[in-house]
């Protein structure tokens, strides 16, 4: 595997979408911005969100649809890394936004779900029926901090249903290439989680002691010092995640039998998607450095999601 540098100076950049003309869309979290990276490597604000942007996916509009956390405070470490440490002092509410790519113009979709506020949207995938689901990971503070939830709604915000609440940190959200399972990361626990869908929305719960109602495929070892991030899927159905302070890619089987870990050089590394011609290109956000980086002649065509273009 060949890694490039494609761009640097990018304020914790996240959601990677790869478009046809070889452009990446990103977010960048601390700059509340929807941004396009261009192949040369030259950076370009679409949207001034504000807030926190996070995780982001093309719609099948063909308009951009952003989870927006509603910020973080952040923290320079010594070392120079930026790191989200809680609730932004101006934070007014988690929500769901459209943006068309076209003019920037963007809005509020969604902002409460059976009259709960979104706390903190984190990502999104969107089926083939054109529903969405998307995780809120919940709001940390210095003394205590949310428990969040998965979700499922229409693009414009209609049918908005619970797919499993409370959840502890839902981070990553993806779903198999057959569509009959979704796939969260739990950011704290480093665990990997499945729920067989019976339909658009819908899954077959499981019993107690399934603390969410879902299957656990993965749990990471090495305790706090590795949690999940976002992630994306494989054209076999491996799970492809984002995995924190250890620093890189972890490559779990969809039984969870088997996995890798492809280091990189951020212990921030927060997500990837998958692009190019036979999409054998991994964009990643090496988010604590500010960097977007291409992984190319990765092993593994990626899943080529629904409506990207």
């Amino acid at each position: 595997m060949r890694i490039r540098e494609i761009a640097t100076g990018l304020q914790f950049p996240e959601g990677p979408v790869a478009m046809d003309d070889g452009s990446v869309l990103l977010v960048e979290i601390a700059r509340g911005t929807l941004t396009r990276v261009t192949p040369e490597g030259g950076v370009q604000v679409v949207a001034d969100l504000g807030g926190g942007p996070n995780g982001a996916a093309i719609g099948p509009d063909g308009a951009v649809y952003v989870c927006n956390n509603g910020g973080f405070r952040w923290a320079r470490e010594a070392d120079g890394l930026m790191r989200p440490v809680a609730q932004a002092d101006d934070y007014a509410g988690g929500r769901i936004e459209r943006v068309d790519l076209a003019t920037g113009r963007f809005e509020r979709v969604l902002e409460a779900v059976d009259g709960l506020s979104l706390r903190g949207p984190n990502d999104l995938v969107f089926d083939a029926h054109g529903g969405m689901y998307f995780t809120d990971l919940g709001k940390g503070r210095e003394h205590d901090m949310d428990r969040g939830a998965v979700y499922y709604m229409r693009p414009d915000g209609s049918a908005a249903t619970v797919i499993s609440r409370p959840v502890m940190t839902p981070n990553g959200v993806a779903l198999s290439p057959d569509g009959n399972t979704l796939y969260y990361a739990e950011t704290e626990g480093a665990r990997l989680w499945a729920f067989d869908l019976t339909g658009p929305g819908a899954i077959d719960r499981k019993p107690w002691p399934s603390p969410n109602g879902g299957r656990m495929i993965a749990a990471a070892p090495g305790g706090h010092y590795q949690r999940f991030d976002s992630m994306a899927v494989d054209a076999f159905g491996n799970l492809c995640v984002a995995t924190l302070l250890h620093g890189g890619i972890s490559v779990i089987s969809p039984d969870g039998s088997q996995c890798s870990h492809v280091p990189l050089p951020d212990p921030y590394t927060t997500n990837l998607c998958f692009g190019g011609p036979q999409m054998r290109t991994a964009y990643v956000t090496l988010s604590g450095t500010g960097r977007l980086i291409a992984i190319d002649d990765w092993p593994v065509p990626g899943l080529r999601l629904e409506y990207n273009a």
